[in-house]
């Protein structure tokens, strides 16, 4: 019996350890949520005639064109429009990487796999993407107050977001019991 109630503390104790790294995965989820929100990368044409914004999701924000791109032939406008919105989407989606590696830990490596895959299908070496996500991670960002109030039992979803309750288990078993099985054989790889 002492041998069976050894391994059920090992689990246990396995579990909480879980538990913590979750925890501390997700304490910062409302910073990252707020920086990916507020996220711009701006790209400009070579000529500095047209710029674009763009923001999370590689979304547009705004366009911008000075009268020298008005002057251009459509088919010159079109083409140089289209690059500069590419490099602002694309600066958009390693912004985006960087800001999750560092709130979620670098273990994903999305970083690395967004400048792989920029590298490809851009014809960029990763070691110059990689530059400019140094460079873009490395500006000083605006000094905000320091905030001092307990966020501690407010939910980081709007609430809109906020999860329904499960239906009740089918099974004869709860979906703690599920949720717990499932977690221990994820680790075992069971």
């Amino acid at each position: 019996m002492s041998a069976e109630f050894e391994q059920l503390v090992a689990q246990f104790e396995q579990f909480q350890s879980k538990i913590q790294r979750i925890d501390d995965q997700f304490a910062g989820i409302g910073e990252m949520q707020s920086e990916l929100s507020s996220l711009e990368a701006t790209a400009t044409s070579p000529d500095r005639s047209i710029t674009v914004v763009a923001g999370p999701g590689g979304s547009v924000k705004d366009i911008r064109l000075t009268e020298e791109a008005l002057r251009q032939r459509p088919q010159a406008l079109s083409a140089a429009l289209m690059s500069t919105l590419q490099q602002a989407v694309a600066e958009s989606a390693r912004m985006q990487a960087a800001i999750v590696d560092q709130h979620m830990g670098e273990d994903l490596q999305l970083t690395e796999k967004v400048l792989e895959t920029q590298s490809e299908l851009l014809g960029t070496p990763v070691e110059e993407l990689r530059s400019r996500v140094e460079d873009t991670t490395a500006a000083p960002k605006p000094a905000e107050e320091e905030q001092h109030d307990d966020y501690s039992q407010q939910s980081f979803l709007r609430a809109s977001d906020q999860p329904k309750p499960p239906p009740p288990p089918a099974s004869g078993g709860s979906q703690a019991d599920d949720f717990l099985k499932n977690l221990f054989n994820d680790e075992d790889g069971r």
